[in-house]
This record gives structure tokens, C-alpha cells and sequence, in this order.
């Protein structure tokens, strides 16, 4: 049987130099330490709008090297950043990087899927775009990115239901 430790709980004077420590983890491409560091700022200070941002994008920094698993604790942080304007972007950036998980694995469905997620992401931008802060252009430039991933790839294409029927043997 795996033995199940009893995590130490930071304090809250810790805060400020964990978050930078979580914001290095990711920028060092070990996001599943980023991740836990934010895990611990959130188990005390559960609504630090920032650790939720960084803790999305540590998640969907995972995504990519074929975690998907992670997309469901995606999908259950980001209701909890209050901000209408960086929850839109954020999920934005969430089916983005799905989309580009897609695209690189690879496999049968994989251009349409990742279209899909893109068309998403897009869709996203434009909400963010809507309501965005005076001077902040990021939702732009990230549908921008996406618009030219799709017209620049030609395995990007919406997804089609097949109508494949398996050849039956007399």
C-alpha cells in the first residue's frame, strides 16, 4: 500500500515568495511544481485571484506533454478567477493550448479536434476582447495567433462526423 503523507501547511507570510517561486517553476518548464506550490498558496488564501491565473497556466502547461487529465482541474479552477475579463482570456488561453495539444500529438481527428479547440479559444478572445481593459490588447493578439495557426495549417480544418461503416466479412 502507498503511503499518503500529511501536507505541511505554509504560512501566510510565505505567500509573496511562493508565488515567485511558482512563477519560476514555470518559466523553467517544470509546471507540475508550479502547480503544487499554488496548490499550497490556495490552501490558505483560496481566492488569490494571481495563484489561480498562475495555477491555469501551470495546468495547461501540462497539456501539452500529454496530460490531458489536467484539463478537467482547468475547467474546475477557472470559474473561481472573479475577474470577468481574465476569466474570458484565461479560458481562451485554455482551449488554445488544447488545441496545439491536439495539433502535436497528432493521430486521426487530431486537425479537426484542434480546430475545434481553436475556433474555441477564438470565441473566447472575442468575449475578453468585448470587455478588456483600456491599453490591453493581449485577447487580440492571441486570436490573432490562432486565426494564423489555422490559415497557416492545413490539417486545421472544422471537425466532420464520418459516416464510416467497417467493411463486414461474408
Amino acid at each position: 500500500m502507498k503511503e499518503q503523507f500529511k501536507l505541511k501547511p505554509i504560512s501566510k507570510e510565505a505567500i509573496p515568495r511562493a508565488i515567485e517561486k511558482a512563477e519560476r517553476y514555470r518559466l523553467i518548464n517544470e509546471a507540475w511544481a508550479a502547480e503544487s506550490i499554488c496548490r499550497d498558496i490556495l490552501d490558505i488564501d483560496p481566492v488569490n485571484q494571481q495563484v489561480l491565473v498562475i495555477l491555469v497556466l501551470a495546468l495547461t502547461d501540462q497539456v501539452a506533454s500529454g496530460h490531458a487529465t489536467m484539463m478537467k482541474a482547468v475547467h474546475d479552477t477557472l470559474p473561481r478567477i472573479t475577474d470577468s475579463y481574465q476569466r474570458a482570456y484565461y479560458t481562451g488561453i485554455a482551449s488554445e493550448r488544447r488545441g496545439q495539444a491536439h495539433l502535436l500529438r497528432g493521430g486521426m481527428g487530431s486537425g479537426g479536434m484542434a480546430y475545434d479547440a481553436l475556433k474555441d479559444a477564438m470565441a473566447w478572445y472575442e468575449k475578453a476582447e468585448a470587455i478588456r481593459p483600456a491599453g490591453n490588447d493581449d485577447a487580440i493578439l492571441r486570436w490573432n495567433t490562432c486565426a494564423r495557426l489555422i490559415s497557416s495549417n492545413s490539417q486545421l480544418t472544422p471537425h466532420v462526423e464520418s459516416a464510416y461503416e467497417p467493411a463486414l466479412e461474408d
